[in-house]
């Protein structure tokens, strides 16, 4: 156990004004994956994401009411001004802005500068720091990667000047581009861009992943890992009052008339539970020990009403309306997806045989089947790299490989894969063809290994699954040392080149979790980058969806209806594709 409010912080605490956050409203919610720690530099799961969006501070965040997504100042006193050809960004801070108490402060505050935000935009890029991020800024900004080259026994010196990323005062940081680069905004919104105090990172050097100190609404002050962690609300976090302005949307003003003249955070502790089976989770929730779920997919058949032609017209049955659980729902900003591992000797490379059996591969697994039998009718098959709603989707492009398990072994008995005599395939040089497929733990784990199994029966072709940890999988998955898993990808940001960057050779070791590498491919999503949403764009996004359908480093999935409840003490609760949490957002009101 790491107890991370200290008595000094604790005696900090007292001596401060009484904070807007009340410390008797206590959140309770769960994680179904556990956490990995709380550097923002170094996650970038979901789950410890969660909890270093409330903890750190990025310059831009989203309007929390606003559909389509908008970006908003967060930090700064107004939205970057860009120069007109798209290189210079330059930002200012807002004043006042204090960091969470800690005693590397020696109990003084300690102000947020632009100097910070420096700081840790290099560290994303300093090898020492082993940033699986560190792909969104690296070779953007002049003298960037210069100054990586720069380092002496390993270490930078983070006092030179980068030209492209350096302070013009106190609160003004300045970002110069090599090229124009018009994501960056949704980028720097992104929690691992989140403010760091250098003083606190040098300090806690052996081990930064238990030490978050950050300007956001909450600090850790206690964490188990994988387990539990414990949030408080943050003394001093600046004054932010509720005023939201709806439309005609009724959602929407009964969210304003509940939560304006509110301060965020409303909500003192969050208490966050690991529990990584759906069923005790939901038991959990309808127990009132949990105040917000997601919908287990199981579950959902006896809990919700539903029309078997129509996934949008749902709603909960009788027993959960009569106790005031509210149902929210959107179809989610993502893609569920299976990787290929492109370097792995049995299934990897791009020579015809290899592809052919990727794609038989991809067309022996039922889809169809498991949105409706896992899923229960959930989820819309996946057809293009970039889910619907995001900008540069194409909902005309079909992506995914028709269920086909006689092509598929035609296509294999074509390119050599011949049966053995234990009635298996062989790869064409006659050696033994095993499929390493890495799997997670869980009950939900298991159905899908079923499905699998089914698939790779019907082609004749032996599967070996091996179970770990999410957090396990992640490090095969950067490190090229599997076959194939499974992966979701939800939007950071509602822009195209968020979902595009997934298969980008440069991000190998990072979000490229296929470890593929295309010259085609990579030109094209350089191409893109330079270009803002646009039918030029978009047709750039066809051609890379072709390229990926050649290579076939995945076999596409689909996109989930997200399915949360809340108990009818929980106010201000709204979906939003972006926030994973929205925790700074809500009330509770017993």
């Amino acid at each position: 156990m790491k107890k991370l409010l200290s008595i000094a912080i604790a005696g900090a605490l007292l001596s401060q004004p009484v904070l807007a956050a009340d410390m008797s409203k206590v959140l309770r919610v769960a994680f179904p994956a556990p956490e990995t720690g709380f550097d923002p530099a170094k996650v970038s799961d979901v789950y410890s994401s969660s909890i270093t969006e409330n903890v750190f501070d990025p310059m831009l965040t989203y309007d929390f009411m606003a559909r389509p997504s908008k970006l908003i100042p967060n930090t700064l006193t107004e939205m970057p001004k860009v120069s007109e050809d798209g290189k210079v960004l330059t930002f200012h801070l807002k004043k006042g802005i204090y960091f969470a108490p800690d005693p590397v402060f020696k109990g003084q505050t300690r102000e947020l500068t632009a100097a910070d935000y420096v700081y840790s935009l290099k560290r994303l890029v300093d090898p020492t720091t082993g940033s699986p991020t560190g792909y969104l800024i690296a070779g953007k900004f002049i003298g960037l990667d210069e100054w990586v080259k720069t380092a002496k026994n390993g270490k930078l010196d983070y006092d030179v000047t980068v030209e492209g990323i350096k302070t013009l005062d106190r609160y003004t940081l300045q970002l110069t581009l090599k090229d124009a680069y018009p994501a960056l905004q949704y980028v720097l919104a992104m929690p691992h861009l989140g403010a760091v105090a250098r003083e606190v990172i040098e300090a806690y050097a052996d081990n930064t992943m238990s030490h978050p100190v950050g300007t956001g609404p909450y600090m850790v002050s206690e964490w188990k890992p994988g387990t539990h962690i414990s949030l408080v609300a943050n003394p001093y976090y600046r004054k932010n009052i509720i005023a939201y302005k709806p439309g005609d949307d009724i959602g929407d003003q009964q969210l304003a008339k509940e939560m304006n003249g509110k301060t965020i955070p409303e909500v003192g502790r969050i208490e966050v539970s690991i529990i990584q089976e759906e069923q005790p989770s939901w038991l959990a929730f309808r127990n009132g020990d949990l105040d917000i779920s997601k919908m287990p997919q199981p579950l959902v058949r006896g809990s919700m009403l539903l029309d078997p032609n129509d996934p949008w017209r749902v709603d909960l049955k009788a027993d959960l309306k009569k106790r005031g659980i509210k149902l929210h729902r959107d179809l989610g900003e993502e893609i569920t997806y299976y990787v290929f591992n492109m370097k792995d000797p049995v299934l990897g490379g791009l020579g015809k045989e290899k592809i052919a059996l990727r794609r038989a591969i991809a067309m022996s697994f039922n889809t169809t089947d498991t949105i409706r039998n896992i899923r229960r009718n959930q989820a819309v098959k996946a057809q293009y790299i970039i889910p619907p709603n995001v900008a540069g989707h194409n909902p005309n492009f079909r992506a995914a490989f028709e269920y086909n398990p006689a092509l598929a072994n035609a296509l294999l008995d074509e390119f050599g894969y011949k049966l053995g005599a234990d009635g298996k395939r062989h790869l064409p040089d006659g050696k033994p063809l095993v499929v390493d497929f890495i799997t997670g733990t869980t009950g939900i784990d298991k159905q899908w290994n079923e499905y699998w199994q089914k698939a790779f029966d019907q082609i004749k072709v032996k599967v070996a699954f091996r179970q770990m940890q999410w957090n396990e999988q992640v490090k095969s998955l950067r490190t090229c040392t599997y076959g194939m898993d499974g992966a979701a990808w939800l939007a950071d940001y509602p822009d195209g080149d968020n979902f595009t960057m997934m298969l980008y050779g440069k991000n190998i070791g990072s979000e490229n979790y296929a470890c593929y590498s295309s010259p085609k491919y990579d030109k094209l999503y350089e191409a893109s980058q330079k270009m803002v949403d646009s039918p030029e764009r978009n047709a750039l996004y066809d051609q890379m969806n072709k390229v990926m359908m050649a290579d076939t480093p995945w076999v596409m999935g689909d996109t989930r209806f997200n399915n949360y409840l809340t108990h009818a003490w929980i106010k201000g609760y709204k979906p939003h594709p972006q926030f994973n949490t929205l925790w700074r957002y809500l009330d509770i009101q017993k």
